[in-house]
């Protein structure tokens, strides 16, 4: 079977081929980090790996002693920005291990660098036995962790073989990729089982998991990590900017953020809409990838809307207009300035996007009718009045209404905020269940994992 699917990968990348060499010549994407995704290990890795153990060498020529490695693995920016907390309460728990953090971006392996330390960052395998190896017999991990639902049946195989205890951390299914995992049910029945312990976000996660082939027992519902976020310092920008909206006397201010592609003309003529009632509106406009800032600012030159770019603003005062976002990292922070805040990926059929970011900072949030990816958030948001979802159609004027009702609109930034309040936790519950994990699997190496059953998500 591995054979089968290793085949079917190595097919599927050459007749991709000319895709990715177009990603990378046009858009400079995937560039960065080849190298470290076929096999290469940076020289940063093992040199850090070997430094000696703090107690004192038995002999006068001591080999260097390997710390023991716990491998945190985060798709993309949301996840990194996810087991960041939990991250911070692992080395608390094992100071005596090197946590190290993957990702498959280029925006998660920046801002994972930021988080963690260049040294304790670099780019995740790609699925082939030559690329996955190297990492394993440098970095001999005790723990891998893996966020939410990342399934490589060859990296998880040969991880398991070589004894390394495997988690899934804030596990979900989303709706729209569940037809997708349903359908190759035949193959992940072989590869789950190599997973010793499943933690999911939600009840109905945790089902899925179990429909894929996870072994029920090893299937835990620890919570959402992302109800843990919590606001770091601002980064300058924050008050650079906000100084500059009251010199201006601008306002109100709407942050879109995280927008993809037929999402940024919808939100433009909206602000036209708003700019005829309030002519010193400011729209802060973050879209999602990077490569598309530059198409971004060509449709508000087309559109003839008045914008300044965050990377070639030079303090000037910003009003009756947009302020592209075209960095990367910020916007979390930036939400703090939003009379209204709305979630991209949510106007076109893409799933949505994380509204925990905005909810943070008690703003109130609007998002579209595309919200797939997470269900769960938005539903629990709607049955308490923290959010308002919208189609197209009916943007501008949820907008105005809004802008309208002072009462209306601080209420619903403040059930966001208390929504967040109610449901954290989960960063507590599911190192704590990472910590019986390793514990049993010393105790017993190779033998199956015995959960005990997990409190309540949301509750302590």
């Amino acid at each position: 079977m591995y054979f089968l699917y290793s085949l079917l990968l190595a097919i599927a990348v050459l007749v991709t081929l000319p895709y990715w060499v177009f990603q990378m010549l046009r858009h400079g994407k995937y560039r960065a980090g080849i190298w470290e995704r076929l096999g290469r290990v940076p020289v940063r890795l093992p040199t850090a790996s070997s430094e000696t153990a703090s107690a004192p060498p038995v002999s006068s020529n001591p080999a260097p002693q390997f710390r023991p490695v716990i491998w945190v693995h985060a798709v993309s920016v949301g996840e990194v920005t996810a087991v960041r907390g939990l991250v911070e309460d692992i080395r608390r728990r094992f100071a005596q291990h090197r946590v190290v953090v993957t990702t498959t971006t280029d925006t998660g392996q920046a801002l994972a660098r930021k988080y963690f330390g260049e040294d304790n960052a670099f780019y995740f395998p790609m699925d082939f036995g030559f690329a996955i190896r190297p990492y394993l017999e440098t970095l001999r991990p005790e723990l891998i962790i893996l966020a939410e639902t990342e399934f490589w049946p060859n990296f998880l195989r040969q991880a398991h073989a070589r004894g390394s205890s495997i988690a899934v951390v804030n596990a979900r299914i989303s709706d729209r990729s569940w037809p997708n995992y349903h359908r190759f049910s035949w193959l992940l029945k072989k590869v789950l089982p190599n997973i010793d312990l499943f933690l999911a976000q939600s009840e109905a996660d945790g089902e899925r998991l179990i429909a894929m082939g996870a072994p029920p027992k090893r299937v835990r519902v620890t919570g959402n990590l992302k109800f843990d976020l919590t606001l770091a310092a601002p980064p300058a920008i924050v008050d650079r900017l906000r100084q500059s909206l009251r010199q201006a006397n601008a306002g109100p201010v709407l942050v879109c953020g995280s927008t993809v592609e037929g999402e940024e003309p919808l939100l433009l003529k909206a602000l036209e809409n708003i700019l005829v009632r309030h002519p010193q509106a400011v729209m802060v406009l973050a879209p999602r990838h990077p490569e598309r800032f530059n198409n971004v600012a060509a449709l508000m030159a087309q559109m003839n809307i008045r914008f300044w770019r965050r990377s070639r603003w030079k303090d000037e005062p910003v009003a009756s207009g947009v302020f592209l976002v075209d960095t990367i990292g910020e916007l979390a922070a930036l939400y703090a300035l939003a009379d209204i805040a709305f979630v991209g990926g949510s106007l076109v059929p893409r799933g949505g996007h994380n509204i925990i970011e905005p909810a943070l900072h008690g703003v109130p949030i609007v998002v579209g009718n595309h919200t797939e990816n997470f269900r769960d958030i938005v539903g629990l948001f709607q049955s308490r009045d923290a959010v308002r979802v919208v189609g197209a159609a009916e943007l501008p004027l949820v907008f105005m209404e809004l802008l309208e009702n002072d009462v209306d609109r601080a209420a619903l930034g403040r059930h966001a905020l208390e929504t967040i309040r109610s449901e954290t936790g989960a960063t507590a519950r599911t190192a704590q269940a990472l910590q019986m994990l390793l514990a049993e699997n010393r105790a017993h190496p190779g033998a199956p994992i015995p959960v005990a059953p997990a409190p309540a998500a949301g509750k302590e």
